[in-house]
């Protein structure tokens, strides 16, 4: 026998706002149980569920695990537009000139998140010889 994750938990302030933030982001939805106020949060997303949880403590070193978000019907800067919209802010751009690399933002707490390139994008980065590969 294995394991398997069960959930991606995440400390925070208001579980519920980082809930409703995420879910956004991810097309995802909140979990018919949680409220506003309510110690944790779940977003259900597509096989993947996002725990938020209550802590005490504010966030103040770097994560050192963080999620990475690839846009499926839009750019990458069309997306970091729609989540800075939503709250984020830029954290760091890492935009290479061929078109790869990613950007990092804060969700309202805080916590890092990269947004990659979409696939489409990635594809049309790659001269014909790298497509083949």
């Amino acid at each position: 026998m294995t394991s398997r994750i069960r959930h991606i938990t995440i400390d925070s302030h208001n579980p519920y706002a980082q809930a409703r933030f995420w879910a956004e982001v991810l097309g995802g939805k909140l979990s018919d149980e949680d409220n506003p106020g309510d110690p944790e949060a779940i977003v259900e997303h597509e096989g993947d569920t996002i725990l938020f949880v209550t802590v005490p403590e504010g966030k103040t070193l770097k994560n050192r695990v963080h999620l990475d978000v690839q846009p499926q019907d839009r750019t990458r800067d069309e997306e970091v537009e729609r989540l800075l919209a939503l709250g984020a802010t830029l954290a760091n751009d890492m935009r290479r000139p061929n078109g790869r690399g990613w950007q990092t933002l804060f969700d309202p707490e805080g916590n890092e998140f990269c947004v990659e390139a979409s696939q489409a994008e990635i594809d049309a980065s790659q001269t014909p010889s790298q497509a083949q590969n």
